[in-house]
């Protein structure tokens, strides 16, 4: 197939007529996906919301299909990947799950070793690129984009293809994304070819939303820096929020949304825990710590829970559950737990599992490490479980399936961080500017909100917003 066949294979997958800059980057990316294409080649495409990079991105991956050239999805955290492998109909892994040897099973299972690739004259499609970091790799030493670099361009033919939103947040910890940097990818010895997507789509000129998310991204783009402004009177699906009328407003957005799909989205644990204690509470009169139809978000990947459950390789960081049952809550090794069947929302699979409680209101994103190794260390000398003459080598390889160790670590999902929210979209959002802090600099405050306001797909909602900023 030439690459005039290939291009117009990904033109017919598209569920619209493409404007000319989405041509320009059908053409580019025939090109890119072309046998004659040097090796040593990554594509890196950055596409602003509303641009058409998500369907662009799944008409190449069926046109790729059709062409029998292997395709393989990533994204840097599970909640991404599934939403990437839905818009682009093919299954889609997180970056850490392909890319690293590991037994399956539980918690510790990932040896830090990149593994083998096999695939031949395969395309690697990386979503959400601007979420990869320096750090997060398989040894403490190690890059995840370094790994990644090497695991996709060990293979024979393979190349690969990032897209990112540079105007989104970079990783915690960095002040730009290095994957959507080219002279960053150029040192890793790559050929670099880039396209930016910037003409935002018929459909979506009239939307109050990606008309505040193109203003916010040209601001990042000026020298100097201007004050962050939100547009709010001109539009439909864009309001403005009290304080006073906050708990009246979710409790209506829930009845014309529904809970799965309206969403608080702030900038810190400390305060998502506060919005998930009152709504609970003053919204929908949850008394206990937890409840059945709880809506729960996964705050770490889960590998044990899923191992018998039919369809469902991992629970993922991020994935939307809701509780089904509840068979009973305990105190052990100085945590709580609870027995729960929990159902996916996306897939619609239900599996039964242990819950960590003490996560739920916790002020960090996870459970903290040193609370992490105070469980693990009270599990491994635990004389209930092991026989005393059993090795310590012998014990760690039974605590890689213990369920207590293994134990879902979960957050109430009502409000969240952006950066939680990353990779996902909720018809409802609504942005809490209540808190800011005094050192944040005008670059990172465009980016957070940025990043908060294109989380909706409806209706969003700017709760407490600064009338300087406002227009």
């Amino acid at each position: 197939m030439d690459l005039n066949e290939f291009a117009e294979r990904i033109f017919l997958n598209l569920p619209y007529d493409p404007n000319d800059q989405q041509i320009q980057l059908i053409a580019a990316l025939a090109k890119f996906c072309s046998p004659a294409m040097r090796s040593d080649s990554v594509f890196l495409l950055n596409g602003y919301a509303g641009t058409g990079k998500t369907s662009l991105t799944g008409a190449l991956v069926r046109a790729l299909k059709e062409a029998g050239v292997p395709v393989v999805l990533l994204a840097p955290t599970g909640r991404a990947a599934k939403v990437f492998g839905a818009f682009a109909k093919h299954p889609a892994s997180t970056i850490h799950r392909r890319i690293y040897r590991g037994d399956e099973g539980g918690l510790l299972s990932f040896s830090g070793e990149v593994a083998e690739n096999t695939v031949v004259n395969g395309v690697f499609i990386v979503d959400e690129a601007s979420m990869i970091g320096d750090g997060g790799g398989g040894s403490e030493r190690s890059s995840l984009l370094e790994d990644l670099i090497q695991y996709v361009y060990s293979g024979d033919g393979c190349r690969m293809i990032l897209l990112g939103d540079t105007a989104q947040l970079p990783p915690v910890g960095c002040e730009e994304s290095p994957a959507m940097n080219p002279d960053r990818l150029r040192g890793y010895g790559l050929h670099v070819m880039r396209v930016v997507m910037t003409e935002v789509v018929r459909q979506g000129r009239l939307s109050g939303i990606l008309y505040n998310a193109t203003w916010l991204r040209r601001a990042m783009r000026k020298d100097p820096l201007p004050d962050p402004k939100l547009f709010l009177d001109r539009f439909d699906d864009v309001i403005a929020v009290e304080g006073e009328d906050l708990e009246d407003s979710i409790a209506d957005s829930y009845n014309e949304f529904g809970e799965g799909e309206t969403l608080v989205v702030t900038r810190s644990n400390k305060r998502a825990v506060l919005f998930n204690l009152a709504i609970r509470t003053k919204i929908l009169y949850k008394e206990e710590e937890l409840c059945r139809d709880e809506r729960l978000m996964v705050a770490k990947n889960n590998y044990l829970w899923s191992a018998k459950v039919k369809g469902l390789d991992f629970v993922a960081n991020g994935d939307i559950a809701v509780v089904e049952r509840i068979y009973g809550t305990e105190s052990r090794y100085g945590f709580r737990f609870a027995d729960v069947t929990l159902r996916l929302t996306d897939r619609d699979i239900s599996f039964d599992c242990k819950l960590l409680l003490d996560t739920l209101t916790s002020e960090s994103p996870a459970l903290e490490a040193e609370r992490f190794n105070s469980l693990y260390m009270a599990l491994l000398n635990d004389p209930d479980l092991f026989p005393p003459a059993m090795s310590m080598k012998g014990r760690m390889r039974v605590l890689r399936s213990d369920p207590y160790l293994n134990a879902l670590q979960v957050k109430y999902a009502y409000a969240v961080t952006c950066h939680k929210a990353q990779g996902g979209q909720w018809e409802s959002v609504y942005v809490d500017l209540g808190f800011t802090p005094p050192d944040v600099s005008k670059l990172e405050l465009l980016r957070w909100l940025y990043t908060a306001v294109t989380r909706a797909s409806r209706r969003l909602a700017i709760v407490n917003p600064d009338p300087e900023w406002t227009a």
